[in-house]
């Protein structure tokens, strides 16, 4: 007796036959390739409060300033602009030199540290209480 597959073993096998081309098809990477690395924004590694103009601070005047920082390969800003004044030159200027010495984590494709542009604001509150330095201010105006 000699066994003939009927239909159903016939279609199943084909069935079969057509799931694997059809996984050989797929969207993954050969094997030969790396997995794809995923990118990286910037990430803050040490931001210090910029000074705060002691006659400013003194005086309670306060405000807030925006800026466009450019973080190079190496975490460093590489450009500041300033994109919204608080309108008071001496915070703004405080501002952009305080933040050219922050480092950051750069932003990474592909594994590869690239420059990254970001805004971040700087926001100066004036002291609720008198800083003791105002008073040296005070007896030289």
């Amino acid at each position: 007796m000699t066994f003939r597959p009927g239909r159903s073993a016939t279609a199943a096998a084909r069935a079969a036959f057509a799931l694997a081309l059809l996984t050989g098809c797929g969207d993954r990477p050969p094997d030969d390739q790396p997995p794809p690395i995923p990118p990286r924004q910037v990430g803050a590694v040490d931001t210090p409060r910029p000074a705060y103009p002691p006659e400013l601070a003194c005086a309670g005047i306060g405000g807030t300033v925006v800026l466009s920082l450019t973080v190079g390969t190496e975490g460093r800003p590489t450009q500041v602009r300033l994109v919204r004044s608080s309108g008071q030159q001496a915070l703004d200027a405080a501002a952009q030199e305080g933040v050219r010495s922050w480092k950051f984590n750069p932003a990474t494709r592909n594994g590869q540290p690239v420059p990254q542009t970001i805004q971040v604001p700087v926001n100066y509150k004036p002291p609720q209480v008198r800083p003791s330095e105002c008073f040296a201010l005070d007896a030289k105006g």
